[in-house]
């Protein structure tokens, strides 16, 4: 027989769960997991034993959704591992994400649509601004070992028949250093 299961969260511990439990139960809440977690955490082990107890054909519920996750790629994560493991979700409060209803697997689909969208918009954001930064003469990474002179007289050590190793141990670097170096110089 299927079952529903009550998944409920409060952020600090000066929130109660009470009203939240209350709600669930009243909605034929079965088995509950709660927990007093940030949402932003994404290892909490109540939400994830809620997760795991489900079965074919159960239904895990909440009594709303920003209880389940605070961001879209989170929810649609949380979602396919319910719909995985061949179960339901409902929120009391948004019944647009049932997703035992086709309006609500459509809605789903939409808020994946809207997630990809937002993910390469962020990718195109950031792409201008590291051009920007990069057309202002900002350099990314790690600063230089070496300074430019010093970078100059490993340079010369080694067209003088210097050893990379040798090099590296003179001025207190890696060998890979001096490797790129020579290897930025050769190009």
């Amino acid at each position: 027989m299927p079952e529903i299961v009550g998944y409920c969260r409060v952020s600090t511990d000066s929130q109660t769960l009470d009203a939240q439990i209350d709600e669930l139960k009243r909605a034929g809440a079965t088995k509950l997991y709660a927990e007093k977690q940030s949402g932003a955490r994404t290892d909490r082990p109540q939400l994830r034993r809620a997760i795991d107890a489900l079965g074919e054909g159960d239904t895990l519920l909440v009594t709303r959704i920003d209880r389940l996750a605070r961001s879209t790629r989170d929810l649609l994560n949380t979602l396919y591992t319910v719909t995985e493991r061949g179960a339901a979700f409902k929120s009391l409060a948004d019944p647009w994400v049932d997703t035992s209803s086709p309006m609500g697997e459509f809605m789903l689909t939409v808020l994946g649509g809207v997630a990809t969208l937002e993910r390469h918009l962020i990718e195109a954001r950031t792409d201008t601004g590291i051009k920007r930064a990069r057309a202002a003469g900002i350099k990314f990474g790690r600063p230089s070992a070496l300074n430019k002179h010093q970078q100059g007289e490993a340079l010369k050590l080694i067209a003088d028949g210097k050893l990379q190793s040798e090099v590296a141990r003179l001025f207190n670097v890696g060998q890979a250093t001096i490797s790129r170096l020579a290897g930025r110089a050769a190009v």
